[in-house]
C-alpha cells in the first residue's frame, strides 16, 4: 500500500476510530493520543497488510490493542461516566453509560463496536478475531444484561 492510499484510507476511518477510542478510554486527549499511535503503528506495519480490503478491521484491531495498552499503562480502567456528552448522542444517558461500563470486557467490546462505532457483525468478528457466531452470542448476552440492568434501574426510580 503506498502512502497516498494509506493516508486516504486512514481519513476514511479516522472519525470511527476516534469514537471507538473515546468510548473505550473516556478521555478526548487520551483518545487522540491513542489514535495517533495507532496510525503510526499501522503505517510502520502497512507492508504486512496483505489484503487492502481488510484495512478497516486491521487498523481497528491495532486501535483496540493500543486502547488496552493505554489502560494497562494507567493501571486502572477509566470510568465511562467521565465520557463527554459529545462522544455519542446515543450514549448521553447516565444509566446507559453505567450499564455498559459494568459489562464484562468481551461484551463491552461488542457493544461499543456494534452500536456506537457502527461495525457490522462480520466486521466486529474480524476486528476481535473471533467467529461470527461468537460475536452474535456476545451481542445477545450483552443486550440481555443491559436490558436487565436498565429495567432494574428503572424499577428503582419508580
Amino acid at each position: 500500500m503506498n502512502m497516498d492510499t494509506f493516508a486516504r484510507r486512514v481519513e476514511e476511518v479516522r472519525h470511527r476510530l476516534y469514537k471507538t477510542a473515546l468510548l473505550y478510554l473516556g478521555d478526548e486527549s487520551v483518545a487522540m493520543d491513542v489514535l495517533d499511535e495507532t496510525v503510526y503503528k499501522a503505517l510502520k506495519a502497512s507492508s504486512t497488510l496483505q489484503e487492502e480490503d481488510f484495512f478497516t478491521t486491521w487498523i481497528t484491531r491495532i486501535l483496540l490493542n493500543e486502547c488496552s495498552n493505554e489502560r494497562r499503562r494507567r493501571g486502572r480502567f477509566v470510568a465511562l461516566d467521565a465520557l463527554p456528552a459529545t462522544a455519542s448522542e446515543q450514549f448521553d444517558t447516565l444509566p446507559l453509560r453505567d450499564a455498559v461500563r459494568r459489562l464484562p470486557v468481551e461484551l463491552k467490546q461488542v457493544v461499543i463496536l456494534r452500536f456506537f462505532s457502527t461495525y457490522t457483525l462480520r466486521e466486529t468478528a474480524e476486528v476481535l478475531h473471533v467467529p461470527l457466531g461468537t460475536v452474535a452470542t456476545r451481542q445477545r448476552r450483552a443486550l440481555s444484561l443491559l436490558r436487565l440492568d436498565l429495567e432494574e434501574e428503572d424499577s428503582y426510580e419508580s
